[in-house]
């Protein structure tokens, strides 16, 4: 009997579906919703909210509370914090009680759904901490991107386990969503060398500004130097131009921090930069293991500031401290970057789409520089015809470096491949699928777009690959293949 993909392949009856009902607090300023280009209407406000009595202030917050306090951890705390963001608009010498100061806040403050329309596109860790999971199991981490209103991506988070028999469980997800605290991080002069010496309009004021700087520094260091640089900025051509540009940079890169009180699922990576300011798209997260047996968690993300794409990288030991930087150079340029899990040849490598529409190989000794390529995989069949990317960083294996695919065809449908590479030179191809390994299903077709299956990235365990996918970009649905199964097909 011949063994098909369809017979290989087994699908969880268990699908992640968007969970309306999680909810982040933001701030929110009258009349700069972003559709209207119109000044604040926040004094206008004020004066209305000034104008209540005591009474009416208490039985106005008392009704927020009374609807919204089981939608948010600390909700007063955060009522607090917007009513400081006021500050600058309040008459020092006025004494305001502390119930009408949350009211103000309240005032300010709205609701975002981060997965209000649709959640989709996982990748898949080892978890970090393996503490109390049964013998034989492996508990994971499983990024989701969350899709809400204006089609805004963030990313967040589901954990649950594979057992010895390759069997997977998907945890349920807390009822809070809690965004992280955004704080400065040290910027990399590597990123802004490769952008800007090399070109003659600004090669020299760039000289100027990081001849002055070391391979790291602050925000505030970098805006003392800029600042020389505007005050110098009659002898040295294209200067503001090359200011502006470096600030547009620099903005990209920063810290967030959760609370150690917040669930890992409850964490929302929400768009903090210009950047990203319409989205963080298909995060792909990968457990990097040093030459020193370090581990650290990565992951690459596309930044969508609504008229534009960048590549951002995301760093983190635990899941609850993140730095996220921007990639540069031509193997970054496109979307889909993904890290192999460790050094290859004592040198950093990833799997590229630099051309937009062939698997390559970059190599690089810096995270934030990916300059050069070397081609991989090209279309050959009518199911990959439009375009081919990677579903995720490679998967080291015995046999080599697997590698899941999606290949666009007929109908713009997304369907999930599989390639082999060499573990010592993985631009040389050993194995690939012919046909697909998975396809959207009968009951997959539909969705916020239509005829996709689509993954940032599976895990191995238990002689199993575990491939969570997207579907539609609308649900998340599990697969599983045995591996052996899978290598001697690629082999053949």
């Amino acid at each position: 009997m011949t063994l098909t993909w369809d017979t290989l392949v087994t699908r969880s009856p268990q699908r992640l579906e968007a969970d309306r009902s999680r909810v982040l607090t933001q701030l929110f300023v009258p009349g700069q919703e972003g559709f209207e280009d119109r000044e604040s209407r926040s004094g206008a406000v004020l004066r209305r909210i000034f104008a209540l009595d005591e009474s009416e202030v208490q039985a106005a917050l008392d009704d927020v509370i009374a609807r919204f306090a089981g939608r948010h951890r600390n909700l007063e705390v955060t009522f607090g914090r917007h009513a400081r963001e006021l500050a600058d608009r309040l008459d020092p010498d006025l004494e305001l009680s502390q119930a009408r100061i949350l009211l103000l806040g309240a005032t300010f403050t709205n609701e975002v759904a981060s997965e209000g329309a649709a959640l989709c596109n996982p990748s898949m860790v080892a978890h970090p901490d393996q503490g109390g999971v049964a013998a034989g199991c492996l508990r994971f981490v499983m990024s989701v991107r969350g899709i809400g209103e204006g089609h805004r991506s963030s990313i967040g988070f589901r954990t649950g386990t594979v057992d010895g028999a390759g069997r997977v469980h998907v945890e349920d997800a807390v009822p809070f969503a809690t965004a992280g605290t955004v704080t400065p991080t040290l910027l990399d002069a590597a990123a802004f060398r490769s952008e800007l010496v090399g070109r003659n309009d600004a090669e020299e004021a760039a000289g100027f500004v990081f001849g002055a700087l070391g391979e790291s520094f602050t925000r505030f260091d970098l805006d003392e130097q800029l600042d020389r640089l505007h005050d110098h900025r009659a002898t040295r051509g294209h200067a503001l131009a090359t200011i502006e540009q470096i600030r547009t940079l620099a903005d990209r890169s920063y810290a967030l921090e959760f609370p150690s009180a917040t669930a890992l699922s409850e964490r929302v990576l929400w768009p903090v930069t210009a950047a990203e300011a319409v989205g963080m798209e298909d995060a792909r997260f990968v457990r990097f293991v040093e030459d020193d047996g370090t581990v650290i968690y990565h992951a690459t993300y596309t930044a969508y500031s609504g008229s534009r794409i960048s590549q951002q990288l995301l760093t983190t030991t635990d899941f609850r401290s993140f730095t996220s930087v921007p990639m540069v150079g031509r193997a970054a340029a496109n979307k889909g970057l993904a890290l192999f899990p460790r050094r290859i040849g004592g040198r950093y490598a990833g799997m590229s789409r630099s051309d937009r529409e062939s698997n390559m190989v970059a190599y690089t000794d810096d995270l934030s520089v990916w300059d050069t390529t070397a081609p991989c995989q090209h279309s050959m069949q009518a199911w990959e015809a439009l375009q081919l990317g990677n579903c995720g960083p490679p998967i080291e294996t015995e046999e080599g470096w697997l590698v899941l695919t999606h290949g666009v065809g007929p109908m713009r449908t997304y369907r999930i491949g599989a390639i082999l590479l060499d573990l010592d030179d993985p631009t040389r191809m050993i194995g690939r699928l012919a046909e697909p390994l998975l396809s959207p299903a009968a009951g997959e077709q539909d969705g916020y777009v239509p005829n996709v299956v689509y993954s940032c990235g599976g895990l191995v365990h238990a002689d199993t690959l575990v491939l969570p996918y997207g579907i539609g970009d609308a649900a998340i649905g599990i697969a599983t293949v045995p591996l052996s199964m899978l290598l001697s097909a690629l082999r053949r």
